[in-house]
């Protein structure tokens, strides 16, 4: 028994990568200590115990010290993806870096999770910077892999656990490789086409988000990308489909012994389509494009079982063998159909999603080994320790003191003598349900703790009821079950019927004598609704009450329609699509009886209880099915940005995971509201350009320099050590030294003088200006001869402006010292993006939780509070006369780029405003960008230094959206009065932050940006 974990539990928080972690013991057990660092991935393969033990294994049946095993890819991979980001993302397109910015912002409405950042960077580095920084063993080693396994394929896996948003990983490839391709057609890394493939239609039905057009696309939901970024990735084509599109149709519809006699008698594939003509059907949207991208999600399903020769796996029983046939033949169709599609069409990348990458039972490898293409792991234990999942609790002692451990957690040892073993041919689906008594403890038991729970989340209104799950073995057992928690048809003497109460009160379907028309609890086939096949004939019938019941809701819910439009299966699977979502036709559903997995593809996030009457073989099939408890129902953090503790508890699954004590609070969502542009107040629009740098207008035939105090850059060892000496604890001592005095000084000037050209000598295209180098050259060896080499301190040289840091410092003083010293007219002029340079607040759509402010004079319905003084500064705005509309800069995505210690960035004001000033006539409005400025920090400054030196005074000179300025205030509850000041008063008709756009630098201008530029 694993050691019982006081909280906290959750001791990570979901948006950074984790710094601490739960140790565990070889054989996969739990314990209570802390190891401050992030857990290594590992994983635990499993050893059944022999068949004559037990047909049923516990977690006490798997793993022991020979058998733990590290991830050594993974963890190699991990470090070099963290030395990457640490580095700020080298050897990327600017695309690339344009969404991982976006991706990382703290700011964000709604925060990515650290796995899912990581998993997409991952993706990222493998293929734009893996290769350029040199970086190829894991490269080699996953294609070795592919090789060997997938027939070549380019696989890459990413393990994540159920509820930590592998749906939002995929929403980010997509966007990722698609809008790189759209910005460079010609780059061959990157696809706008995507097939998703999935195991069943539930989950095929839920993927739709993946589809940019699509109503409800996670791309805007969650901000995947900007409102124009999601305009460029309409051009994208998503195909999302179930596997079993792969399967070969027949073509020639003749009876069997037809084709036999016509084909020999032998096996022959005439009649079928053939790969291509199958990938033709299934693949038609994507007309005539190459190379697409294919998603796989639950990838576990799709793989090739070992050669014969290399085949671990003991021998099956006939159950066993029965269900390895089934998932050898689903896991041939999945991965020859993907192949199919890369012989006809060609695969870009195959990117695998799933919580348990792990083969299967009788696919030859020992069951639960990982996949070697595994690229990426944030594990179940992972996601528990950063709050991202439900805590899942399962019994771990009782006071029967029979069998081998607790009666309701190796339930199905107990009771499955005592079930209906078959259909329900065999079985009489009228009758009084009598089940086993240990079954009726667990569920009253389990029971008992639902009813605390209900409870619970009514007081807290959390809106919908909390979900127990039943996963049954069989429809016999499904039905025998599901009549005792929630109600049977009894027939009287007379010929008339009365439906008799279910037990547990909370889940009867009972009311009056008859069935409810809402009812509590709905049995399902699972497997069947996933496949998209017909209901079995005796399923159809033993659910017939519900599905009758679910039809006429869905009539009243949704007048016009007739009920003889849907399918049983089709009402089946909304009910189950829609359980714990309001205003839906599952959201009254407290108790979902299955008769299969229910592994995959339900995403509730309401579910608190599961009871599993079934065998359990494998800690694979464990967590599969606790997954459908592990979605949390609440994602706001608490004070310190850590996730309070959920938890699920769970019977009859054997599977040995966290002993905690304490039970969690029942927290309710904040309610979500939408923040939007309101059509009938189009007429307080404000517009905005898009910036992504400046540049200077100016005589460019004769360049001259005229250096001052600014244009001086000292060399230190402070800075940058030089010499470094290592001692070992016995033998030699060794000193290491940063030798950079063999390169010429004229290889110097030239890396000088070339990333002064590259970073300020551009045209509005983007286009270098090669011709300028020259003199380039000529100023640069000046610059350095006057305002470095007099300047150098000890132990430093010239060379050392070979640092990347270093260079670009002395290409922003040389091009200061070019724009004050040349002559002739000079003019600071915007470089707008090419596409959309004009954004507006008509694209502002976003969904927050945070409180909000009602608006009057804003075009944006609502102002988001961050930090307590939006709401204010909003309230003087809407009483100032002389504001004409304002809106937050949230969800507009206005940015104004800056550069700090050679990294560029974007700074994001906090509010835009159209003012009556004093200078106005008319319509011609001055357009604040205002900034509440909090801790004075050395980057705010440049911030704000570039805001007001720069990007007003090239905006105001470009003049295609009127007047600007810009102003920064400490005082939220005084904003009204500064900006009366300085802007509104007839006496200071051009103050601070607004410049006039004359075409002329002024000395002070030099010297206010030499100043916050770190000079």
């Amino acid at each position: 028994m694993a050691p019982v974990i006081e909280n906290p539990i959750v001791i990570n928080s979901p948006f950074v990568e984790p710094r601490q972690h739960f140790v565990t013991t070889t054989d996969g057990q739990v314990t209570g200590e802390i190891a401050p660092r992030r857990r290594p991935s590992e994983f635990f393969v499993p050893v059944a115990w022999p068949k004559k033990a037990s047909a049923q294994l516990t977690m006490d049946a798997f793993g022991g010290p020979t058998r733990q095993q590290p991830n050594e890819i993974v963890n190699e991979i991990r470090q070099s993806v963290e030395r990457w980001r640490l580095q700020d993302y080298p050897h990327t397109t600017s695309v690339t870096r344009d969404l991982l910015a976006h991706w990382r912002d703290e700011d964000r409405e709604r925060r990515l999770f650290f796995c899912q950042l990581e998993a997409a960077e991952t993706a990222i580095y493998l293929t734009e910077a893996a290769e350029r920084l040199g970086d190829t063993k894991a490269l080699n080693v996953i294609r070795q892999e592919n090789q060997q396994h997938n027939g070549g394929l380019p696989r890459f896996a990413f393990k994540m656990a159920t509820g930590s948003g592998k749906t939002v990983l995929m929403a980010m490839l997509i966007a990722w490789q698609a809008l790189n391709k759209a910005a460079n057609a010609q780059d061959k890394r990157f696809s706008d086409k995507f097939l998703v493939v999935t195991p069943g239609i539930t989950i095929r039905d839920r993927l739709r988000v993946l589809i940019p057009n699509d109503p409800d696309s996670y791309y805007r939901a969650l901000d995947i990308v900007t409102p124009e970024q999601l305009d460029r990735l309409q051009a994208a084509t998503v195909l999302i489909t179930n596997f079993h599109a792969f399967l070969r149709r027949e073509k020639i519809q003749a009876a069997s012994l037809t084709k036999k006699v016509l084909a020999g008698f032998e096996d022959d594939d005439r009649f079928r389509e053939t790969p291509a003509e199958m990938v033709r059907r299934v693949c038609r949207v994507f007309g005539n494009a190459k190379n697409i991208v294919v998603l796989n999600d639950e990838a576990h399903h799709c793989y090739a079982p070992a050669p014969k020769e290399v085949a671990e796996e003991g021998a099956l029983d006939a159950d066993e063998r029965t269900q390895a046939k089934k998932d050898l033949e689903e896991a041939r169709v999945w991965l020859s159909g993907v192949q199919a599609v890369r012989d006809k069409l060609g695969v870009r990348a195959v990117y695998d999603l799933s919580a348990t990458p792990f083969f299967l039972k009788g696919s030859g490898y020992a069951e639960g080994t990982l996949f070697p293409w595994v690229v990426s792991d944030f594990g179940l234990m992972d996601a528990i320790e950063s709050g991202i999942v439900k805590i899942p609790r399962v019994p771990v002692s009782d006071d029967s003191m029979t069998g081998k451990g607790p009666m309701y957690r190796d339930l199905w040892l107990r009771v499955r003598s005592a079930l209906p073993r078959k259909g329900l041919r065999d079985t009489p689906i009228d009758g009084l349900p009598v089940i086993p008594k240990e079954l009726e403890g667990a569920l009253r038991s389990l029971y008992a703790d639902y009813e605390r729970s209900h409870v619970e989340w009514d007081a807290a209104g959390m809106g919908t009821p909390p979900v127990f799950i039943v996963v049954c073995s069989n429809t016999a057992t499904s039905k025998l079950v599901s009549d005792w928690i929630a109600g049977w048809q009894k027939e009287l003497g007379n010929g008339d019927q009365v439906v008799v109460p279910g037990n547990l009160p909370l889940f009867s379907n009972e009311e009056d004598g008859r069935f409810r028309d809402r009812p509590n609890t709905l049995l399902v086939d699972s497997a069947q609704l996933d496949r998209g096949d017909a209901l079995d004939p005796a399923f159809r019938k033993a659910a017939a009450a519900e599905i009758d019941q679910f039809k006429r809701e869905y009539v009243t819910r949704f007048p016009g329609r007739s009920a003889e439009d849907i399918t049983d299966e089709d009402i089946l699977r909304e009910v189950m699509n829609t359980v714990g979502k309001r205003g839906r036709l599952g959201e009254h559903i407290r108790c979902v009886v299955s008769v299969a997995m229910l592994t995959e593809g339900w995403d509730a996030n309401t579910v608190t209880h599961i009871l599993g009457i079934r065998a359990f073989g494998t800690q694979l099939l464990c967590e599969q099915v606790v997954g459908r408890a592990l979605r949390r129902a609440s994602y706001d953090a608490n004070a310190d940005g850590l996730f309070e503790p959920e938890y699920a508890e769970v019977y009859g699954v054997p599977f040995s995971f966290l002993s905690v004590s304490g039970k969690g609070r029942v927290k309710v969502a904040k309610p979500v509201r939408q923040v939007r542009a309101l059509p009938e107040r189009s007429h307080l629009r404000i517009e905005f350009p898009r910036l992504v740098g400046y540049r200077y207008e100016m005589p460019t035939e004769h360049l001259e320099a005229t250096f001052d105090a600014s244009s001086i850059l000292q060399l230190s060892t402070q800075d940058v050590a030089i010499k470094t000496q290592v001692d070992p604890i016995v033998g030699q001592m060794e000193r290491h030294e940063i030798d950079l005095r063999d390169h010429r000084i004229q290889t110097v000037v030239f890396a000088v003088a070339k990333r002064t050209l590259d970073n300020h000598f551009q045209d509005e295209d983007g286009a270098g200006r090669p011709w300028l180098f020259p003199q380039l050259v000529r100023i640069t060896r000046r610059w350095i001869d006057e305002c470095v080499t007099p300047y150098k301190k000890d132990g430093t040289f010239e060379q050392m402006l070979l640092f990347a840091q270093y260079s670009h410092a002395a290409a922003d003083r040389i091009h200061r010292a070019i724009v004050a010293g040349t002559r002739g007219e000079k003019r600071l002029i915007p470089n707008l993006r090419p596409y959309e340079p004009i954004g507006s607040t008509d694209d502002v759509w976003f969904e927050t939780t945070k409180t909000c402010y009602e608006t009057a004079k804003s075009h944006l319905n609502l102002v988001p509070e961050d930090s307590g003084w939006e709401s204010k500064l909003a309230q003087v705005l809407e009483d100032m006369p002389e504001v004409v509309s304002y809106a937050k800069n949230q969800g507009l995505n206005f940015k104004i780029p800056y550069t700090y210690e050679g990294r560029a960035g974007n700074y994001v004001p906090d509010f835009l405003i159209r003012l009556r000033d004093a200078a106005s006539t008319g319509d011609d409005l001055l357009t604040l960008v205002l900034e509440v400025t909090g801790e004075a920090k050395k980057e705010k400054q440049v911030k704000v230094a570039t805001a007001e030196h720069l990007w007003t005074v090239a905006v105001n000179n470009w003049g295609g959206l009127g007047r600007w300025a810009f102003l920064e205030v400490t005082d939220p509850w005084d904003a009204g009065g500064l900006i009366r000041a300085k802007y509104v008063l007839p006496s200071q008709p051009s103050v601070g932050g607004f410049h006039s756009g004359q075409p002329d630098v002024s000395e002070n201008h030099d010297a206010y940006l030499a100043e916050a530029f770190g000079e």
